[in-house]
């Protein structure tokens, strides 16, 4: 008993020390919940990455301990996210790049009763393949309103179900799975990412890039907007804030008579109408 615990004790600095290796070698360090992920899937998205990661999965324990050791920056926040069956990336890629990859393959799957939701899951207002009978009461007891439409079960308005965050009952479950509605999906679920003490949570490594894309052109067409209305001049603005300030120079001079090569002809033609018509009065 004494050897194999001795060698079960070793075996667990192993793992401890391969951990901190790896922290020390890659600027990125992921944390990912293994939970619900097929074996078939894992290896997937492991030939897929490799070369890019490097995946550690051992008892939390371990992953804690690990964690406490290299005593990184904010490091006690890797600790508090470590949850369901979590595991750790390493890598230098650029994490935003790392996520899109592992999102791009993940796919849909049904829920399971007790898996916690992953947004608020809505049922949509519409018909449904069901005919008239006990569906209804069904729908009625997780708060959906139905009604019987073309002889056809209908539900008459969006309804969020479970919200995020929330575990997904048995009976809706079910009623998911009727409606076809695949709201989990299957993949490594990165839950956030460390990066030289700057923790990035899911929602921030998950960008909508079209939006994104369109963020920036907006908020550069407004930052130019600003810049020409409060005159900075900038190698975007200058050329038309020059156009402007030609123009306002011009009319300027025009409105108090200030003769320059642009305007002498307009000046004198009107100095010359204005003493016409002055002529024009003596002469009454």
């Amino acid at each position: 008993m004494p050897e194999k615990t001795c060698k079960a004790a070793e075996s667990k600095k192993q793992v401890v020390a391969k951990i901190i290796k790896l922290a020390k070698e890659n600027p990125i360090i992921g944390i990912i919940n293994m939970e619900n992920l097929p074996a078939g899937n894992l290896q997937k998205i492991k030939a897929k990455l490799r070369g890019q990661i490097e995946l550690v999965m051992t008892r939390k324990t371990l992953i804690k301990l690990a964690l406490k050791e290299l005593k990184l920056k904010n490091g006690d926040k890797l600790i508090e996210s470590l949850k369901g069956m979590p595991a750790l990336l390493f890598t230098k890629e650029n994490p935003f790049k790392i996520y899109k990859i592992i999102k791009q393959n993940k796919s849909p799957a049904p829920a399971k009763p007790g898996q916690i939701a992953p947004y608020d899951i809505t049922i949509p207002a519409g018909p449904t393949p069901f005919g008239p009978g006990p569906i209804i009461s069904e729908f009625a007891q997780l708060g959906i309103k139905a009604g019987v439409e073309g002889g056809k079960v209908a539900i008459k308005e969006d309804t969020v179900v479970v919200k995020e965050g929330e575990p997904i009952k048995e009976k809706l479950a079910g009623m998911l799975q009727k409606l076809g509605i695949e709201p989990m999906e299957i993949g490594l679920n990165l839950t956030l990412v460390y990066e030289k003490g700057t923790i990035y949570p899911k929602k921030v490594l998950d960008i909508d890039e079209k939006q994104f894309m369109q963020d920036i052109i907006t908020a550069a067409s407004k930052a130019r907007n600003l810049a020409l209305e409060i005159g900075l001049a900038t190698k975007d603005t200058i050329e038309e804030l020059l156009i402007k300030a030609n123009r306002q120079a011009k009319q300027l001079a025009k409105e108090g008579n200030i003769l320059t090569k642009e305007n002498i002809g307009e000046i004198l033609g009107k100095a010359q109408a204005q003493a016409q018509e002055i002529q024009k009065q003596i002469s009454k």
